[in-house]
């Protein structure tokens, strides 16, 4: 569980605590480990040529289990622990929508396409079998409908997907630092979108936040109408 405070500054780092210290966790009876697990999502989604928010809820999809007092061992005794909402509630002061969205969720997607997609239960695991019936099993069809209508629902659904695939015994995929410079970059995106808001001077750090700009080659960056922070560049300047 996570018990240290976390700021935006810290955030990055606790990530990667979580991933260091519970990544040999086993994953719910899977033949992978937590981090392989987590891992494994967003490299498929690089692979895929995914946007950088997808590539970071696939990573961060499955932290919930160590952000709330119930640890991932009581779904396999029959309680939900609802991991998606403490994981999204813990990340949405760091990250925005397009990345929490996905995370939040992931669990009630596999409930949607379970309703809307007959061929879609013959793709699942037997524990994500076992923890859908804890979790309310297939959407009735006005849940479905409803959900149907999340802004957020392409990006979701991929999660879902990549969350599915994601449990593969000895695949190569990079470490956790491989994604440390990415999650970097969206959480000053946020920090400066803050002191935006806040500040009609802008944002102190002007160097740092014009350092953003500079995102992975073939990805989106964290800002515009694709990436959601602003509508250009951030410069944290006055306007």
């Amino acid at each position: 569980m996570i018990t240290q405070p976390a700021n935006a500054e810290g955030i990055v780092g606790l990530i990667e605590d979580i991933f260091a210290l519970h990544g040999a966790d086993s994953y719910l009876g899977e033949e992978v480990t937590m981090a392989e697990h987590m891992l494994q999502a967003a490299h498929l989604a690089e692979q895929q040529g995914e946007s950088e928010s997808v590539i970071l809820a696939a990573l961060l999809h499955d932290v919930g289990h160590y952000a709330n007092g119930l640890p991932p061992e009581v779904l396999m005794n029959g309680q939900d622990n609802r991991h998606q909402v403490s994981g999204a509630d813990w990340l949405a002061r760091f990250f925005p929508a397009e990345i929490v969205e996905p995370v939040r969720q992931h669990v009630a997607a596999k409930r949607y396409l379970v309703a809307v997609e007959p061929s879609y239960r013959a793709c699942l695991s037997q524990a994500s079998l076992d923890s859908l019936a804890l979790q309310g099993g297939a959407m009735e069809p006005h849940e479905a409908a409803a959900f149907a209508q999340l802004p957020q629902l392409a990006a979701i659904l991929k999660v879902r997907r990549l969350d599915d695939a994601a449990k593969v015994a000895g695949m190569q995929t990079p470490d956790f630092a491989h994604y440390k410079p990415m999650l970097q970059r969206w959480v000053l995106a946020a920090v400066c979108r803050a002191f935006r808001r806040l500040s009609p001077v802008g944002h102190p750090n002007r160097a740092g936040c014009r350092s953003i700009r500079r995102s992975s080659p073939g990805r989106r960056a964290p800002w515009g109408p694709a990436g959601g922070c602003w509508d250009r560049p951030p410069r944290c300047r006055s306007r």
